[in-house]
């Protein structure tokens, strides 16, 4: 399945069970955000552009081997059938670790949603500069995707080319961007007992799946009409620090959990544009866990 900004909140599913999802997440979020001079820093970054023809052949080596690896990095069934003990854990670990989608589904996230046509300051900067910094951002965002497989000086040394660019300023997030920042800081501070009142508050909706689908497809639409789906896409991805922040689990985020904070952040975003049926269905999780709506947000169900 391709990712896209349109679905953010799929691509997050897949990112709070990596051990590297939150650093693919800053990786993108610094794409959201990054202003031509950015661009033009990371592209003139790009060994290509700035290396020797041995900085240049190390560089397309690793950047092979990083997708190769990311490639082959999914739990594999197979090697476990003939132990069923083995094969339990397997399956233990596919529901927390497999993934929707792949390494390069993300690569086309980045080159056609993130630094796409939509992307002011790509288009800014022109086709070359794009795919040159392009590069520059992949190579760290695959590496982070399979960090689990990926050999450690790989991953340093694609981030280094990122990290040799200043601070990228945050991304727009839309009119509810004082709300979202104060709800991801919330969650990012979470101790155990408030885990365990989302646990419990997970398990309280789940008859309400399919109402919870209809919202996320309702608000992704009104994004995508009024033409803030970067926005809607940057608060996903800024949810997924928060989430693991908060001490959540990769199994926390494949029972449920992170949809239902996926949800919140949803209806927050997107106050403004969904009726009241869609936003209670979307808050209720966080009113079950913390008693109250989110700050700035008030629902009155329709």
């Amino acid at each position: 399945m391709p990712y896209s900004l349109v679905s953010a909140a799929t691509l997050g599913f897949d990112l709070v069970r990596l051990p590297g999802g939150p650093d693919v997440a800053t990786v993108l979020l610094a794409g959201l955000g990054a202003g031509p001079e950015h661009l033009q820093q990371w592209a003139a970054h790009h060994p290509v552009v700035s290396g020797s023809t041995a900085q240049r052949h190390r560089w397309s080596d690793r950047a092979a081997r990083i997708r190769e690896v990311a490639a082959t990095g999914v739990v594999d069934l197979r090697s476990a059938q003939a132990h069923p003990e083995a094969r339990t854990e397997a399956l233990v670990a596919l529901l927390e670790q497999g993934t929707i989608g792949d390494a390069a589904s993300l690569e086309r996230l980045l080159r056609e949603d993130v630094l796409g046509p939509e992307s002011g300051s790509a288009v800014e900067v022109g086709a070359d500069v794009r795919e040159l910094a392009a590069d520059v951002l992949a190579d760290a965002a695959v590496a982070g995707w399979a960090a689990a497989a990926v050999a450690d000086r790989d991953r340093r040394a694609v981030t280094a080319l990122v990290d040799r660019v200043g601070p990228v300023p945050p991304p727009d997030l839309g009119p509810a961007g004082d709300a979202l920042l104060e709800l991801t800081d919330t969650v990012a501070g979470f101790d155990e007992l408030r885990r365990g009142r989302w646990r419990v508050a997970v398990d309280e909706v789940r008859e309400a799946r399919r109402s919870w689908a209809a919202a996320m497809h309702g608000a992704a639409w009104a994004a995508h009409v009024s033409g803030r789906t970067r926005a809607l896409g940057a608060a996903q991805l800024l949810a997924v620090g928060a989430f693991r922040a908060a001490g959540f689990t990769p199994g926390d985020g494949a029972r449920g959990v992170w949809n239902a904070f996926s949800g919140v952040v949803q209806g927050v975003a997107m106050t403004d544009l969904l009726d009241g049926a869609a936003l209670d269905q979307l808050l209720l999780p966080w009113l079950l866990a913390e008693g109250t709506h989110p700050t700035g947000v008030h629902p009155t169900t329709s």
